[in-house]
């Protein structure tokens, strides 16, 4: 299956926007979270320096002087903890920690370095900002080193709620863009609408080119659609001028053929006879193929032109005592040459005008994608072997008398296949020939075979 245009467009977009808002959220995510640690690191490395200014010798002792006002510090798993150590040994620690000792064996990295991560006072994880220190100068200084720390849930749910508001953020962003990427390509597309409506218009004989206009990146594309179909106009004139040539040069030699013919005796000349209506019939079948070929596309309505033949038929029916039995829809519009969808039921109208004995009965309808003609007669009818043979060109049934050429039916097949329509014959309800002839509503022209 073949993705439209648009669709191609819009999930291109949809992946783009996908591929950009994701580099968004990691590169937010990565500066919010270097943010908010180097926040607290900020806030652990100022309570180590507190710390770090107060600490004193004495005694050959190292002390801690004064502890940091924060009343975090002084209360059981209060948020904020502090611990002094020397060689292993710890000198003196915040009231927060209670009995939790800071050693620096239980530390290990964490996901927010610089810090280390440890199980805090309340057995939840903490992070710890280690800080050493050396106190004096020379063979008597001494090194220590002081732990800050805090929980770990705290950076966490931090980050937890700012991802939370950039998820809604990012999503409300894709939404827009998705919807704007599908109208930027439903506007982008539009000019390829206007042109497919200008190529109906060619289909349906109301227009010759596409023309200018639109954009200028089909412009090309326009230009050569019309030189396209230039082209195909004049290959079809020369080729329908060719097939008239050729009938019309037929006719005078035929006539000569004719009038020798009538010299002959009767056997010879029956024969001849039989040769120059085979050479006509020929002739009148390349004029019809050449029309059928090149004629612009048109719109007919079934109903309409059905009414106007059997108006016409009627008045030369009348000394047979026929009676016609007409029932059409109304809007039974093909898209078909006029001419052509009138000879078609013309033939079958006067087929069956022929053959009837009494009643003919006319029905157009549509149905699905198409609209029916049936043309049915109370005549002998065709037997079901013939109905094929019939539409080949001057097959006659074994009961014809009425001099015909046999061209009528043919004629009809050759323009119903020019459509794309169907014909179909068939025993009828009355007793006799049943003609159906069937054109898709939207019907696309295929020229008919010469």
């Amino acid at each position: 299956m073949i993705a439209s245009l648009k669709f191609r467009l819009a999930i291109g977009a949809v992946i783009a926007i996908g591929m950009v808002l994701l580099l968004v959220w990691v590169t937010l995510s990565r500066t919010f979270t270097h943010y908010v640690v180097d926040q607290y690191q900020t806030e652990m490395q100022v309570l180590a320096d507190s710390l770090t200014a107060s600490v004193k010798l004495q005694d050959g002792k190292l002390t801690l002087t004064a502890a940091p006002s924060d009343p975090r510090l002084n209360l059981p798993g209060g948020g904020r903890y502090w611990e002094l150590e020397q060689d292993d040994a710890v000198l003196q620690r915040s009231r927060s920690l209670w009995d939790t000792v800071i050693e620096e064996d239980t530390l290990k990295p964490s996901a927010y370095p610089p810090f280390e991560e440890t199980v805090g006072p309340d057995g939840e994880p903490m992070l710890v900002f280690p800080l050493v220190s050396t106190l004096g100068e020379g063979a008597s200084s001494q090194e220590f080193c002081i732990f800050t720390a805090f929980p770990k849930a705290e950076i966490e749910t931090a980050l937890l709620g700012f991802h939370d508001d950039l998820k809604r953020m990012l999503l409300a962003t894709a939404a827009m863009l998705s919807l704007a990427a599908l109208l930027q390509a439903s506007v982008g597309l539009s000019p390829l609408k206007k042109m497919r409506e200008r190529v109906a218009r060619i289909r349906n004989g109301d227009s010759a080119t596409l023309g200018d206009g639109g954009p200028s990146e089909v412009q090309p594309l326009v230009r050569e659609i019309d030189l396209l179909l230039e082209e195909r106009q004049q290959a079809l004139e020369r080729a329908r001028a060719r097939a008239s040539d050729l009938a019309h040069g037929l006719k005078t030699p035929l006539t000569v053929l004719s009038q020798l013919a009538e010299r002959m005796g009767p056997e010879d000349a029956d024969m001849a006879f039989r040769q120059v209506d085979l050479i006509r019939q020929r002739a009148d079948r390349q004029l019809q193929a050449a029309r059928l070929g090149v004629e612009r596309m048109a719109t007919a309505d079934v109903g309409e032109l059905t009414m106007k033949l059997v108006q016409v038929l009627k008045p030369v029916t009348e000394r047979q005592g026929l009676e016609w039995q007409v029932k059409t829809a109304g809007n039974l519009k093909v898209e078909a040459d006029p001419a052509d969808v009138a000879e078609a039921i013309g033939n079958v109208l006067d087929n069956a005008a022929k053959w009837a004995r009494s009643t003919i009965a006319v029905q157009a309808s549509g149905e699905a994608g198409a609209v029916a003609i049936s043309i049915s007669d109370d005549g002998p009818g065709i037997a079901p072997a013939e109905c094929e043979a019939v539409l080949a060109r001057g097959f006659h049934t074994g009961g014809d008398t009425g001099g015909g050429t046999g061209l009528g039916l043919a004629i009809t097949a050759d323009i119903v296949n020019a459509y794309s329509a169907t014909l179909r014959l068939g025993r009828a309800k009355l007793g006799g020939l049943e003609v159906i002839i069937q054109f898709p509503s939207g019907a696309s022209r295929i020229p008919a075979p010469v």
